[in-house]
């Protein structure tokens, strides 16, 4: 019968089969891969978690990777001291030197995001004013402004940063804050690393395409997106996914990922007592309670399993010495042992929102 077919009808015969053969191979991986969704509200750490993933199971940061932070370390330094130049002003608290006046104009006057070198009158000036006792007032009600939980990391270690030679370190990558949002797919291979950008792709799949610089760099630290790593652990694809974590993100996403394997979802035990960033008048603690309440009720995820990921404990520890939780959620007194802490802020979130829904 083969004899009689067409030129054709053969040529479409052959499409037909290795369509059937690429769905066959397509179920196949799809039994050995597990899709992970990483959800938590706004700097609860999920893009750190990625991070570390990286460089504890995939092939971590190479010379050239770690090149790519450099101005973004920078670029956080200049917006955490341009924070805290602001807050003195809405907090009204004077500089101990008035010379430092002056260097923070400087400073303000500064656009961080175009910054990509840090030349010794900046990092004198930041120095100067790090060492300023109003700013490190300022530093410590840094609960009533918004403030990088890497702010000290950097400022403490400026002089290294600001080295000619500076490479950054891996805890330097970890702690660099990106805000993830928009929709743009990033996947990378341990093996092989191929990019996708959604707005690209007449380009990127050509036969010859080779990555520029920028899709390297965006790479390295994409500022929007819907960022997806899949890497392979005993044979067994894990395919993470992070998202924007804002408010005005979630319409975007939260809808797209059906029949996901499991959800991680973060939550940073330090924000019990900061605000948000779209409302001065909202608790992260609480916007993060209700974030998992809507994320446990929603049908897309009833088949999911969901792993509450307690994160930032060690912020925690620092800062229950001086804000307690109890002024914060008057519920859950005797809380300065931080072991009796952290069982209370599990609590507020987890069996609150499991026992409300019948889920224990």
């Amino acid at each position: 019968m083969e004899c009689c077919l067409s030129e054709e009808a053969k040529e479409q015969k052959r499409i037909n089969q290795e369509i059937e053969r690429q769905l066959r191979r397509d179920k196949r991986d799809a039994r050995r891969e597990l899709k992970l969704l990483l959800l938590g509200t706004g700097e609860s750490g999920k893009s750190t978690f990625i991070k570390q993933m990286r460089i504890i199971h995939g092939s971590g940061y190479s010379d050239e990777d770690k090149r790519g932070f450099i101005k973004l370390v920078y670029q956080n330094i200049f917006m955490a001291m341009q924070s805290m130049i602001r807050a003195m002003d809405l907090l009204k608290i004077l500089y101990s030197d008035p010379a430092n006046i002056e260097h923070a104009e400087l400073i303000r006057s500064v656009d961080f995001e175009t910054v990509t070198t840090f030349e010794p009158p900046y990092v004198q000036a930041i120095k100067d004013l790090w060492a300023d006792a109003g700013i490190q007032e300022c530093y410590d009600r840094r609960r009533e402004y918004q403030l990088t939980d890497s702010a000290k990391y950097y400022l403490m270690e400026i002089d290294r940063v600001a080295a000619p030679n500076y490479l950054p370190t891996e805890q330097d990558i970890l702690r660099v804050r990106v805000p993830t949002t928009g929709i743009i797919e990033y996947p990378f291979d341990l093996e092989e690393i191929r990019f996708s950008y959604l707005s690209d792709l007449a380009r990127i799949e050509k036969e010859d395409f080779l990555p520029t610089e920028q899709d390297i760099l965006r790479a390295r630290a994409p500022t929007t997106g819907i960022l997806e790593y899949p890497f392979d652990l005993d044979s067994i694809i894990f395919r993470m996914v992070d998202v924007g974590g804002q408010r005005s993100e979630r319409r975007k996403w939260i809808h797209c990922f059906e029949n996901v394997t499991s959800i991680i979802f973060l939550v940073a035990l330090s924000e019990y007592d900061q605000i948000l960033f779209e409302s001065e008048n909202e608790n992260r603690m609480e916007e993060s309670k209700a974030l998992f309440k809507t994320i446990i009720t929603y049908p897309w995820f009833q088949h999911s399993s969901v792993i509450l990921f307690l994160n930032k404990k060690d912020l925690l520890e620092e800062k229950i010495m001086y804000s307690h939780l109890v002024d914060y959620f008057p519920e859950y007194d005797d809380t300065e042992n931080i072991r009796f802490v952290f069982a209370a802020v599990k609590d507020t979130i987890l069996q609150s929102n499991l026992k409300e829904y019948n889920l224990v």
